[in-house]
């Protein structure tokens, strides 16, 4: 099973920008991908996702058009880049593996792995 560390999380200001990276070990290949993210007293929710080819990619409408997924299998590595960053993206990003290749439903599936996650905080 892939087991998966994130880094690249810190204080920001607004406007500013970060780069995430989940590094996995094991089949990295073999896993869609997703980050997800929760703040203090919210629930965790989904921010963007990939296929294991990288040729499918979802965001949620609040991250869209500024934080982009992205992976190189090569590497075993799962990157998000987050520009514009907001206040309101304050949060703890974790990387997540789902095993099933052949369905692309990533806000709804049980992940079969996650990472410990890394703080992002954004100050107005």
């Amino acid at each position: 099973q892939v087991q998966l560390v994130e880094s690249g999380g810190g204080l920001v200001q607004a406007g500013g920008s970060l780069r995430l990276s989940c590094a996995a070990s094991g089949t990295f290949r073999r896993y869609n991908m997703g980050w997800f993210r929760q703040a203090p007293g919210r629930e965790r929710e989904f921010v963007a996702a990939i296929t294991w080819s990288g040729t499918n990619i979802d965001y949620a409408d609040s991250v869209k058009g500024r934080f982009t997924i992205s992976r190189d299998n090569a590497k075993n590595t799962l990157d998000l880049q987050m520009n514009s960053l907001k206040p309101e993206d304050t949060a703890v990003y974790s990387c997540a593996a789902d095993g099933n290749i052949y369905r692309f439903n990533p806000r709804h599936v049980v992940y079969d792995a996650w990472g410990q996650g890394t703080q992002v905080t954004v100050s107005s």
